[in-house]
């Protein structure tokens, strides 16, 4: 359940996971992955420059001793979901939330990198 580097940014894979959205302004980026039936101690972030990582690991359930599997629709084990964002980030000012099932992520530009609007002196 893994995907290389991400280099569409429109294109969706129903494989992917975990799903996630991504969207970005001037100063920051924002990804929001669904990450149901995972809990935060098994999700690892990671991020180096422009490329974010998230992995980790959705737990089978515990099924009891003698039981037979009649559908089996929801895949369990390892992951890991790897994103190149629209610039490079600040790893000291990244901050990762979670809540009911969605993992929320901040991810600042440094402030030297950011576009900066330059005044146009008359004459």
């Amino acid at each position: 359940m893994g995907e290389a580097l991400d280099r569409n940014p429109f294109r969706t894979t129903a494989s992917a996971f975990p799903p996630l959205n991504l969207w970005h302004n001037e100063a920051a980026v924002a990804v929001v992955a669904q990450v149901p039936g995972v809990a935060p101690e098994d999700i690892e972030i990671t991020v180096k420059d422009d490329v974010l990582a998230i992995a980790g690991q959705r737990r089978p359930p515990d099924v009891p001793q003698g039981a037979v599997w009649h559908r089996r629709e929801r895949s369990f084990g390892r992951f890991t979901r790897v994103v190149r964002l629209p610039f490079v980030v600040d790893p000291s000012q990244v901050e990762a939330r979670f809540t009911n099932g969605v993992l929320t992520i901040a991810l600042q530009r440094p402030e030297a990198q950011r576009p900066r609007r330059i005044a146009i002196k008359a004459g």
